[in-house]
This record gives C-alpha cells, sequence and structure tokens, in this order.
C-alpha cells in the first residue's frame, strides 16, 4: 500500500498499482499545464476531492520494492476520465 502525498500535509492510502497508474496520470496532466479534480478514498472521511494543479506539491510514495506493471488502457481510461467535467474518480476502484 502506497501514499500519495499532497500538499506535504495530507497522505491518501493507494494500492502500489494504482498508485503507479496515477503517477503516469498526473505527470501527463500536469506536465501539460491541465488542472484536474481528483477523488480518492480517505480512512476517515470516506473520500476527499482535490485539485491537482501545477505548482501543489505532490509525491508518490510506494511500498513495495518492484514497480508494478503498467496497463495502457488504464493509463488511457484515467486520462480521458480526468479530462472530463467530473475529474477522475478512484473510490469506486477496489484499493
Amino acid at each position: 500500500m502506497g501514499q500519495l502525498v499532497y500538499e506535504q500535509k495530507s497522505t491518501f492510502d493507494i494500492e502500489d498499482r494504482s498508485l503507479a497508474h496515477l503517477r503516469i496520470v498526473v505527470m501527463n496532466k500536469l506536465r501539460r499545464q491541465e488542472s484536474f479534480m481528483l477523488q480518492v478514498p480517505h480512512r476517515e472521511v470516506g473520500h476527499v476531492s482535490l485539485w491537482m494543479a501545477p505548482g501543489i506539491p505532490v509525491a508518490f510514495q510506494f511500498s513495495g520494492s518492484r514497480s508494478p506493471r503498467i496497463d495502457r488502457d488504464l493509463v488511457d481510461e484515467w486520462m480521458q476520465q480526468a479530462s472530463g467535467s467530473d475529474g477522475l474518480s478512484l473510490t469506486s476502484r477496489a484499493q
């Protein structure tokens, strides 16, 4: 189980495989200067919506020693969702 660290103060537990795919999506969106909404699970409140934008520090901390296998179709699907009006939601996926 890895963690997404948002603004150096909030952490969100995300399974390493999902986190690896999310890292690619975030990297590509922010490289293009494209902000988007990301909904992630939160152990205390259920879920949290985060505004992902250039200039907001984020970090991806992986617990496993091996890099997960990347599914290009999943990355494409998540990129499309992130570009949509509702943004990308990881809350409906198994973490």
